[in-house]
């Protein structure tokens, strides 16, 4: 297989960059997170939201993802990355780990106030969760919730489910 050893799904807070870069660093191999690439080219992603609009963000997600999914390593996406058909139909050919966590887990790593999706708190993030999550359902290689053990023990186990294969 081509591309990336792994890539990254889930919803905001279910960390995903911070277990991305665990498993990356434990195997030897590069780390890309999607967000960080857009931040990094085009600035912060609520500026991108508010001044462009989603759809714009979208289209410059759709085009990241579609970089990093031809590199190595462990890839991690932004939560709303899998709404994009073109992206859902790439990540087809890939191993997808599918972070969940628990509304009551992830309220308190919300709190940046940099999600801009989010800014309504708590319920904004379950609706949000809810609307996509048969999305990442149907993506996913295997799930890990995150919701309680520490990231340590859950990068351990992706690993490990990783070298399985």
């Amino acid at each position: 297989m081509s591309g990336p050893l792994a890539v990254f799904v889930g919803p905001m807070g279910s960390g995903k960059t911070r277990i991305g870069k665990r498993v990356a660093a434990a195997l030897g191999v590069p780390f890309t997170d999607t967000d960080k690439v857009i931040v990094a080219q085009h600035g912060p992603i609520a500026e991108l939201f508010d001044t462009h609009g989603e759809p714009h963000f979208r289209a410059l997600e759709r085009d990241t993802v579609r970089e990093a999914l031809t590199g190595a390593g462990i890839v991690s996406l932004g939560g709303g990355a899998v709404l994009d058909a073109s992206t859902r139909e790439l990540l087809a050919a890939h191993r997808v780990v599918y972070l969940t966590i628990t509304a009551e887990a992830v309220a308190s790593r919300l709190g940046d106030g940099k999600r801009p999706l989010v800014r309504g708190g708590i319920g904004d993030w379950q609706r949000i969760y809810d609307e996509r999550k048969p999305v990442y359902e149907s993506l996913a290689s295997v799930t890990f919730d995150t919701s309680r053990l520490p990231y340590d023990r859950i990068a351990a186990d992706v690993v490990t489910w990783l070298e399985a294969r």
